[in-house]
């Protein structure tokens, strides 16, 4: 459930579990694992599942933050400060800022020597450096249409933000529908798909719209859509087309504070940024990151669209037919 839902490895979260605690080898955990077992002592985190959603949690906000650029020094607990080499990659510069968070300063040097975690993630699972990079440096993102129906109006509410947990990465969208009352209102109007493609997955409030059909959103072109109403949700493994609904925007399956959907784009299961090198781009209208999270705006042609939860004209959008 929770590398599925931050979409990260499991063989990371697995690999952590037995380098910090023995978990796959030892017949008693070393520690209580009711209270703080990965080292995060916070009251709201206690317990192995709410330990594992903070470190996936971190090691997202590691990686991501590396991969915008924003990271570019860790603070270990000593106060001394590591510049990981610019060449380095994301997924090493993660694991040295989970470590550097509740690590000594030599724990913190054990943990991320070729003997520590990198040693106990081989053994497990083999060499990781045998992997191919699974994001070329040639990939483009399909057209997407926005994700409502033809012809409506909806409102854009939230600029670039985290698609699921806190920080880290800025790759979800938020539009709502027009409504006479504000909040969690129910709506008769529906989130559609932005494109064709197979319902990999739904869960309570959720729908993983995998584009290229394989069925595993694990692979290729995905969008995840966060929000939607338990009723006339789409039924996984439906096989859809572009604009065809999916479900009725709502505050289901997360915190929300008023109907809308969310929606975030991965590929090869990595959360694609909404502003960068793959900016997300819906019609035309190019997404680009505000002064903070769920600020932002949307372009096209000239014509921009500040986020604002106000919902007025200066934040609507109309979807328009494409040839």
């Amino acid at each position: 459930f929770v590398a599925t839902y931050y979409s990260i490895s499991p063989r990371v979260l697995l690999a952590l579990l037995e380098y910090q605690l023995g978990a796959l080898s030892q017949t008693q955990p070393p520690v209580d694992l009711s209270a703080y077992p990965l080292g995060e002592r916070s009251t709201a985190l206690q317990g192995l599942y709410r330990q594992l959603t903070w470190a996936a949690n971190a090691l997202n906000n590691g990686f991501y933050g590396w991969r915008a650029g924003e990271l570019k020094e860790i603070t270990l607990i000593d106060g001394r400060l590591e510049r990981p080499d610019p060449w380095q990659n994301a997924a090493t510069v993660a694991l040295h800022y989970y470590f550097s968070l509740h690590s000594s300063p030599s724990d913190y040097e054990r943990a991320i020597a070729p003997e520590g975690f990198a040693a106990t993630f081989s053994q497990l699972f083999g060499d990781p450096w045998t992997a191919s990079p699974h994001i070329p440096g040639s990939l483009r993102q399909p057209p997407l249409q926005l994700p409502f129906e033809v012809g409506k109006i909806w409102a854009f509410t939230g600029g670039p933000h985290n698609p699921w947990g806190e920080g880290a990465p800025l790759a979800a969208l938020d539009f709502a529908p027009p409504s006479v009352v504000g909040g969690c209102a129910t709506t008769e109007e529906y989130a559609t798909a932005v494109a064709d493609g197979v319902i990999a997955r739904t869960d309570t409030g959720i729908a993983v719209l995998d584009l290229d059909g394989d069925g595993d959103e694990r692979t290729g072109w995905v969008v995840f859509y966060l929000h939607l109403s338990t009723q006339d949700l789409i039924a996984q493994g439906s096989t859809v087309t572009a604009g065809q609904p999916l479900g009725h925007p709502s505050c289901e399956g997360g915190t929300a504070t008023g109907t809308h959907v969310h929606i975030a784009r991965k590929y090869n299961g990595e959360w694609i940024l909404a502003d960068g090198p793959l900016a997300f781009n819906l019609e035309g209208w190019v997404a680009r990151n505000g002064s903070a999270p769920y600020l932002g705006t949307l372009t096209r042609q000239g014509k921009l669209v500040r986020a604002c939860v106000c919902s007025d004209q200066s934040a609507q959008l109309q979807s328009l037919p494409q040839r």
